[in-house]
């Protein structure tokens, strides 16, 4: 499959299982290389992962309904417990600090260079996923939930969480998109 055709096929799914098509290891190992491949400015590797399976997944999700104060509907966060596993995506900031030390002229950028690869990370894992025929979907509960995520799974004090991602087996497909016209987005310039 080429890499056009893996993002095509990357969707956000919302209606997730536990019934994973491919064992647990192999989507340990696939986070694993993705995270070792994608790149960073000056090689920072500030990117931090915890994937979170088994019963540590339903205390995930009934950590952040508790979080919120039953202000999040019960069902839609029932929806992300029912994954198999969740994606927290991290940056050290410990490691941002360093290189903006070494580095005083680019400074100010380190934290917008970060933020920029946990991005390519975050699109890069769920493509990845989705080629084992896995479906995720991106959220943002952070930053109501830091407290609840860094006692549940003594997360450092220096690491930022930056988003959670649901995965698991699909349940449903999600409904098709909607075709737009790119010429909007996309100017050429010759």
């Amino acid at each position: 499959m080429s890499i056009l055709e893996s993002i095509e096929k990357r969707r956000t799914y919302y209606a997730l299982n536990k019934e994973l098509p491919v064992s647990e290891e192999q989507v340990v190992d696939t986070i694993q290389k993705t995270t070792e491949l994608v790149p960073d400015a000056f090689n920072m590797r500030s990117a931090r992962v915890i994937v979170v399976l088994g019963k540590k997944q339903d205390d995930l999700w009934d950590a952040v309904y508790r979080a919120f104060d039953g202000k999040v509907a019960r069902e839609k966060i029932d929806g992300f417990r029912a994954a198999a596993g969740t994606v927290l995506y991290f940056i050290d900031n410990n490691v941002v600090k360093a290189l903006q030390e070494q580095f005083p002229l680019y400074a100010e950028n380190f934290p917008i260079w970060a933020q920029q690869a946990n991005g390519m990370l975050q699109f890069s894992v769920w493509t990845a996923l989705r080629d084992l025929d896995i479906g995720a979907n991106l959220q943002h509960y952070n930053p109501v939930i830091d407290a609840a995520v860094a006692d549940l799974f003594d997360v450092p004090a220096n690491w930022q969480l930056i988003a959670q991602m649901p995965f698991g087996g699909i349940a449903a497909q999600p409904n098709s998109k909607d075709t737009e016209d790119i010429s909007k987005r996309v100017h050429v310039i010759r």
